[in-house]
């Protein structure tokens, strides 16, 4: 068997791999993410060497991953493993966000298409399995659907998750809260676009300004650090508001998070609505000398910073003027059973078609493998992008 390794691993030469490790004494394999160096790859021919090598291997990823190890299925061909996966529970919402849903609604999927809670379970266990370790449940409005509270519980007890997240308008988020945290709901980011309640009426096309100001205030007394509170800026709509929000900060627990304006099926993007992430900072710094920059996560989306002496902190996802592609570790599960490797690609695959065919889970996590490593290097780029056909953003999930 030793005369195979030696070539195996030079075939992956100068690149992040997954590398197949044999268990020794029973031939199995294990699938993990490694960094091989050259010379431990040209010289392994024996097997002490290998040994060696394997054991190391597992002692990174097992740092890397907090006890998980990570499947080559979930490791694209540019060596990004797939540790984060987005689920989104509904298609349908509870406001009509202008930069979400196009003006004249969306066609939605007829529910008997939608992934049941049993189907979203056994699916969540699969990816855990194989290496993630991160959950966010978003919609649409995942708040509005019914069985939210059995399918956090449900999660939250599956080996190996170590985070369960939720993304929310925030509109219900308040009455259901203390019930998902009991759950094992265990973050939660809440958007919010403006602090000026016409405003508000305005973007989502509905009332609820005050609700959502009391869901951020409820996360924060039930004790969630940070409390994230997503913001899309857009020039000529809230791009004035932009240290009011830094304000948030200051006495509690806050990541506000400005996120670029991003071109998605229906929402009228255009470049001139784009405020750059170089141009908000600048509003920052200009108010506050004292913002520092904070060390991000090597897998974090957000340039992340906090103003001397504020509790919170403030971050900037800069999805079109600086990708961060080359660290993407995420995947979506749409409420449909399609998956999507890239939040900007059109390329999906149906996991509920085969699930309810009878497939099994080894014949599910090939075809997500196959996904995965269709995955590309990087999105087009946002005039591309915004040329590209896309769902809306109500029907990805955020």
């Amino acid at each position: 068997m030793w005369r195979y390794i030696p070539q195996a691993l030079r075939s992956y030469r100068r690149s992040t791999i997954c590398q197949n490790l044999v268990n020794f004494g029973t031939g199995s394999f294990s699938m993990v993410h490694i960094v091989p160096s050259q010379r431990l790859i040209d010289s392994c021919v024996d097997g002490s060497i290998f040994k060696t090598y394997t054991t190391a291997c597992v002692e990174m990823v097992h740092d890397a991953t907090k006890g998980n190890q990570v499947s080559d299925m979930l490791v694209d061909s540019f060596g990004r493993a797939h540790t984060y996966l987005r689920i989104s529970l509904s298609e349908r919402c509870n406001l009509r966000c202008q930069y979400c849903m196009p003006a004249d609604g969306v066609e939605l999927t007829p529910s008997s298409e939608l992934l049941s809670k049993d189907e979203i379970v056994r699916l969540t266990n699969l990816f855990v399995n194989y290496g993630v370790n991160k959950i966010r449940l978003t919609g649409g409005e995942p708040t509005i659907r019914r069985d939210i509270e059995d399918i956090c519980l449900q999660l939250s007890e599956i080996k190996g998750l170590n985070t369960l997240a939720i993304t929310t308008n925030g509109i219900t988020l308040a009455r259901k809260l203390p019930k998902l945290k009991k759950c094992g709901l265990t973050a939660l980011n809440i958007s919010l676009d403006t602090l000026i309640p016409a405003k508000f009426e305005l973007m989502t096309r509905r009332k609820g300004h005050e609700k959502v100001i009391e869901s951020i205030n409820a996360a924060v007394a039930l004790g969630y650090d940070p409390v994230k509170v997503n913001c899309v800026v857009m020039r000529g709509f809230n791009e004035d508001e932009i240290c009011d929000f830094v304000e948030l900060t200051r006495e509690k627990p806050i990541n506000v998070r400005f996120i670029e304006f991003m071109p998605f099926d229906g929402n009228v993007w255009n470049v001139k609505k784009l405020v750059p992430y170089s141009e908000m900072i600048d509003r920052v710094v200009k108010k506050y000398s004292d913002l520092k920059r904070l060390k991000d996560h090597p897998t974090d989306t957000a340039k992340n910073f906090q103003v001397e002496g504020h509790c919170g902190t403030v971050s900037f996802i800069t999805s079109m003027t600086e990708h961060f592609c080359g660290s993407c570790n995420r995947l979506r599960l749409l409420a449909d059973g399609n998956l999507k490797v890239c939040l900007f690609g059109s390329a999906e695959v149906s996991l509920r078609d085969p699930m309810r065919n009878g497939a099994d889970d080894s014949e599910l996590m090939e075809i997500i493998g196959r996904a995965v490593k269709r995955k590309k290097a990087a999105h087009a780029g946002m005039f591309d992008i915004a040329k590209t056909t896309n769902r809306p953003m109500i029907r990805i999930g955020g």
